[in-house]
């Protein structure tokens, strides 16, 4: 079951790894292995997130998400991304972009640098709207309940989490123009560009996790038809449609899932060229770390690992919420990303561990209501 599911990132660790020696000797070797690393460390919440929505998709389309899915998220966030982010900002084409960030590295790092609160805003406000929405909306499985149970009260006001984003994103970027001012002004006109960027990312969770709840909703009911019409499909013989729609809820989950994915992949873009500035290097390696994370959603959801834990979802998206904050502060201020792994892996950890124990408290619950039934039966012997 291991081998099967990480078969695939096994395979792609050693090509990477043959490939960063032979392009770079030794010293590429170390760099790649640290870049892989360090996307495991940051974006492990990712993969318990992704597991929640993928573990309600059928066979193929987790296939899909392994495959294609990688293909995006390897060559599209981690290769393309950098290059084109760098083309908008120097207002260069892309082919002019390939060329710096080949043959002009510290240019190239000093303009995706210079992007950095753009990208930030977007990201940013994408994951503080999921972190919202998971904490305003009423559970029955409750992580914190000190803390859960009056903001799922307060959840049921309309539209809070847009309006607490909305203040979030303007008092950032007032701030962010403050400081600009107050140091020259060399980056005033910036605080409109993350203003526009964190309304994008804003407008960008509304549309494609709208969409994909609508369908989620659509397939729900349309089985629910499927099962009441099963019977008498079987009598008259007629097959039974409704096949396309459960295709359109799919698409809609797993677009869902890859602007998921390109959030959590901004932190470690970023963060990858405080080690390297070499286009080439961080590909590789942040194209290795990428695998591992897709595998261990996949691993997640076939072991049925969210259900036996249930409390690792509540820590995922509280790391979630952790890492939209780190990124909206770093529109002005620099947090090392040892920092944001670290917050992120605590909070799962704690979240694991407070699962554990529930489970030990259920079992000992069980246990103790059985040993009367036990005592009774062994008495009457």
């Amino acid at each position: 079951m291991l081998l099967k599911t990480f078969g695939w990132s096994f395979a792609v660790t050693a090509l990477g790894l043959v490939a960063a020696v032979f392009y770079g000797g030794w010293e590429a070797f170390g760099i790649v292995a640290i870049l892989s690393v360090l996307e495991i460390s940051l974006s492990f919440d990712n993969a318990v997130v992704n597991a929640g929505i993928l573990k309600k998709m059928s066979a193929f389309w987790q296939k899909i998400f392994l495959t294609i899915g990688v293909l995006i998220a390897v060559f599209g966030m981690r290769l393309v991304f950098p290059v084109v982010i760098v083309a908008i900002s120097a207002k260069i084409g892309p082919i002019d972009a390939v060329d710096l960030a080949l043959n002009d590295k510290d240019h190239y790092q000093e303009l995706v640098t210079d992007a950095h609160p753009a990208i930030a805003a977007f990201g940013g406000m994408f994951l503080l709207m999921i972190f919202l929405d998971f904490i305003f909306e009423d559970r029955d499985i409750q992580w914190l309940r000190w803390l859960e149970r009056p903001l799922a009260k307060l959840g049921k006001v309309d539209m809070l989490s847009v309006c607490i984003a909305l203040v979030v994103l303007l008092v950032s970027s007032m701030t962010f123009a403050v400081h600009a001012h107050q140091h020259g002004g060399a980056h005033v006109d910036k605080a409109q560009t993350v203003l526009i960027s964190g309304i994008a990312g804003l407008i960008t969770y509304m549309v494609v996790g709208g969409l994909s709840g609508y369908f989620e909703d659509k397939l729900e009911e349309e089985e629910e038809r499927e099962h009441e019409a099963e019977e008498e499909a079987e009598r008259t013989g007629k097959p039974r449609s409704a096949v396309q729609l459960a295709g359109k809820a799919a698409f809609f989950m797993f677009l869902y899932l890859e602007v998921l994915d390109a959030s959590f992949s901004f932190d470690g873009v970023i963060g990858a060229f405080a080690i390297t500035n070499d286009i080439v290097l961080m590909a590789l390696g942040l194209g290795i770390g990428a695998m591992y994370v897709r595998s261990l959603t996949v691993y997640l959801v076939r072991q049925g690992t969210l259900d036996d834990y249930v409390y690792l979802e509540h820590g995922a998206h509280y790391a979630i919420g952790a890492l939209a904050v780190i990124l909206m502060v770093t529109i002005q201020y620099q947090i090392h990303e040892v920092i944001t792994g670290l917050v992120g892996v605590a909070l799962i950890g704690w979240s694991f561990l407070s699962s554990v124990r529930r489970n030990r408290a259920l079992a000992a619950a069980e246990g103790k209501a059985e040993s009367p039934d036990k005592t009774e039966v062994s008495s009457g012997v």
